[in-house]
C-alpha cells in the first residue's frame, strides 16, 4: 500500500460519497458511517463487559445486529441507495433495543437498554432533518411506553426471568447506557459540528475567491467600457448605443513609426508602445478623460462621455499638451524620439458597444472622422483642432494663425494649430466674460 493510499477508516468515512453530491448531503452519508461504526463497537464492548460481570447472556441478539449492520452496510456500498440505508440504520437503532430488553426481562434487569433507541430520533435530526424526526422521536416513546406498561403490570404477577441480574451489575450498566449513549450522541454532534465548520471554510474561501475574480472581471471590464456602460452591460443583453449632442475627441499618432519599428525585435516594439501608450492611460484617467482605443500606433480618447464633466475641452486640450511634453522632454518612455501629431474635433457622435465577443466601445460619426483626418494632415509636434474646439478654447489657449485644408469629402476646412495654455494675465478676467 502507498504511503498516498487513504486508510480503511477514510475509505469507510467516504463510502458511498459521490462527487457530484451536495455539501449537505456529504455530510449526512459521513455522519450516518460514523454513527454506525459507533453504535458496532458499542453493542460487541456491552457485550464483553456484560461477561466480565458474571450474566453470561447469549451472544445471539449483539451478533445478529451486527450481521444486520454489516448486511446493511454492504448493500449501500454495492447499490449506493442511501434513502433506503439510513431508513434501515435507524430503524435498527430503535428497534434493536427494545428487542434486547425483552429478551433480557424489564427495565431493571435490562438496566435501562432502552436509552440506546435514542440514537434513532436523534440520528433523524442529522441524517433526514428536523420535521422528518418528529415521527421517529413519536416511535421512539410509543415503544417506550408500550415497554413500560407491559413491565408495570407483569411486574406483581412476580414472574421469575430468564436471566437473573445481580444489583450491582444493573447499577454498572445503568451507568455504562446512560453514558454511552450520551457520549455516541456528544460525538455525532461534535463531529456534525466539525464537519458543517469545514464545510462553512470552504466556502468562505470559495466566495472569498469568487469575490477576487469578480473584482478582477470588474477591473478588466472597467478597462475596456465606461464605468456606466459597463453596469449596463452586466445588468442588461439589449444591444447599448447612445447619442451624445457634444463631445470632444483626439487622435495621437506616432509619426514615421512604421519606419522606426523596422530595425526592432518585436519584443522590443511592444515594450516601446506600451510605455509610451501607457503612460496616455495614466494622463487619461488623470484629467478624467475616456480612453476609446489603440489603432495600431494611434490613441483615440474622448470627453464628455461621462455625467458631471463640464471642461471636458480644456482637459483634452491639456492632455494633448501634456502628451506632447511628455514625449519631447521624458525620454525613458520615449526612447526611440518619437514624435506625436494630435488632431482634436469637437460635435455631435454615437457610443455604442460592438459586437459578443472580444467587443470593444466605440465612436461613430462626423466629429470622429474630423478628428482622425486633421490629426493624418497635421505635422509632427502639432496639435490640430477644428473650429468649434477653437472657438472653446481661444480664451484659455493660445493658437497659430488658422490654415485652410482640404480633406477629402469635407472639402477646405479651417484648422487651428494650439501652441499652449495663456498665461494667468492673459486669460480674460470673470468680469469681462
Amino acid at each position: 500500500m502507498t504511503g498516498g493510499s487513504p486508510s480503511l477508516l477514510e475509505r469507510l468515512r467516504t463510502a458511498g460519497i459521490d462527487p457530484s453530491d451536495s455539501e449537505e448531503l456529504r455530510l449526512n452519508k459521513s455522519l450516518l458511517m460514523f454513527a454506525t461504526g459507533l453504535a458496532s463497537v458499542a453493542s460487541m464492548l456491552w457485550l464483553v463487559i456484560y461477561w466480565s460481570l458474571g450474566p453470561q447472556l447469549s451472544s445471539t441478539l449483539p451478533f445478529v445486529f451486527q450481521i444486520l449492520l454489516a448486511t446493511n452496510l454492504a448493500v449501500y456500498i454495492k447499490w449506493g441507495n442511501f434513502d433506503f440505508f439510513r431508513l434501515s440504520q435507524l430503524a435498527l437503532f430503535l428497534f434493536f433495543p427494545f428487542v434486547v430488553q425483552w429478551s433480557i426481562g424489564n427495565f431493571i434487569t435490562a438496566s435501562g437498554i432502552t436509552i440506546w433507541g435514542l440514537l434513532a430520533p436523534v440520528g433523524a435530526i442529522l441524517f433526514f432533518g428536523v420535521r422528518e424526526a418528529f415521527g421517529w422521536f413519536i416511535a421512539y416513546l410509543f415503544l417506550l411506553a408500550m415497554s413500560g406498561f407491559f413491565d408495570f403490570h407483569l411486574a406483581s404477577m412476580e414472574i421469575q426471568t430468564k436471566q437473573q441480574i445481580p444489583i450491582k451489575t444493573a447499577v454498572v450498566f445503568f451507568a455504562l447506557n446512560f453514558a454511552a449513549v450520551s457520549t455516541i450522541v456528544f460525538l455525532l454532534l461534535r463531529f456534525a459540528t466539525i464537519e458543517k465548520q469545514k464545510a462553512q471554510a470552504r466556502l468562505t474561501e470559495t466566495h472569498h475567491l469568487l469575490q477576487i475574480e469578480q473584482e478582477r472581471s470588474e477591473r478588466l471590464l472597467l478597462n475596456i467600457l465606461p464605468g456606466s456602460v459597463a453596469e449596463r452591460l452586466k445588468n442588461s443583453n439589449q444591444t447599448i448605443a447612445d447619442g451624445f449632442a457634444d463631445v470632444t475627441v483626439m487622435f495621437a499618432d506616432i509619426v514615421n513609426f512604421t519606419q522606426v519599428a523596422e530595425g526592432m525585435a518585436p519584443t522590443q516594439v511592444f515594450a516601446m508602445l506600451n510605455r509610451i501608450f501607457s503612460s496616455f492611460d495614466e494622463m487619461a484617467e488623470r484629467f478624467g478623460l475616456e480612453k476609446i482605443k489603440t489603432i495600431g500606433d494611434a490613441y483615440m480618447v474622448a470627453g464628455g462621455l461621462n455625467d458631471g464633466q463640464e471642461d471636458y475641452s480644456d482637459a483634452i486640450a491639456d492632455m494633448a499638451l501634456a502628451m506632447r511634453e511628455l514625449l519631447q522632454r521624458d525620454f525613458t518612455v520615449n526612447e526611440a524620439h518619437l514624435e506625436v501629431r494630435i488632431g482634436i474635433g469637437t460635435g455631435p457622435v454615437v457610443a455604442g458597444v460592438v459586437g459578443k465577443k472580444k467587443f470593444i466601445y466605440d465612436l461613430w460619426g462626423d466629429t470622429v472622422n474630423i478628428a482622425s483626418r486633421i490629426t493624418s494632415e497635421g505635422v509632427p509636434g502639432m496639435i490640430q483642432v477644428d473650429g468649434i474646439t477653437w472657438r472653446r478654447l481661444k480664451d484659455r489657449f493660445d493658437f497659430h494663425e488658422p490654415q485652410t485644408i482640404y480633406l477629402k469629402g469635407k472639402g477646405n476646412m479651417e484648422v487651428h494649430r494650439m501652441i499652449g495654455r495663456k498665461s494667468a494675465g492673459q486669460e480674460p478676467s470673470a468680469d469681462a466674460a
